[in-house]
């Protein structure tokens, strides 16, 4: 249950990164192959998707507008999705335990990404920390999906 619960720290800062990841992975064919995700998620187009998805949410994080990640509607979406990859990162048998830590660990984690986030922007601004937020993102989400049982 490493895995999905890592992802879901990940899922706590970016809500669609850690599905995209996980749904590139397994079109690549580089998820364990009795992984708990739904089939559609290795689907190219759903990968496809998914990546743009989370390019969007990374460029729409650096807006004024932009919402906290700590809204409810956020917290749903980050559940949900780190739900997928917690399941996609776990082996079929345990799916429903994998999407518990990998969603219930994303809201949880949401908190204090938010109260860091926060923090920095006064000194740095918005912009330079949420790049510096997306780059550990990103590394994180790649680095899990590679180094994730086989």
């Amino acid at each position: 249950m490493l895995a999905p619960f890592l992802m879901g720290l990940v899922g706590g800062q970016r809500g669609i990164a850690p599905l995209a990841a996980v749904s590139v992975a397994a079109a690549r064919g580089e998820l364990a192959r009795d992984n708990g995700a739904p089939r559609l998620i290795a689907s190219p187009l759903v990968a496809a998707g998914t990546l743009a998805l989370a390019v969007a949410e990374m460029a729409g994080d650096k807006q004024k507008t932009a919402p906290d990640r700590i809204v409810p509607i956020g917290l749903a979406v980050r559940f949900v999705t780190n739900a997928v990859a917690g399941a996609a990162l776990s082996t079929h048998r345990q799916r429903w335990l994998g999407a518990l830590v990998g969603g219930a660990t994303a809201v949880v984690a949401s908190y204090p990404g938010w109260r860091a986030r926060t923090a920095a922007m006064p000194r740095w601004g918005q912009t330079p920390t949420g790049f510096v937020e997306d780059a550990a993102v990103l590394a994180g989400a790649v680095a899990i999906v590679r180094y994730a049982p086989r």
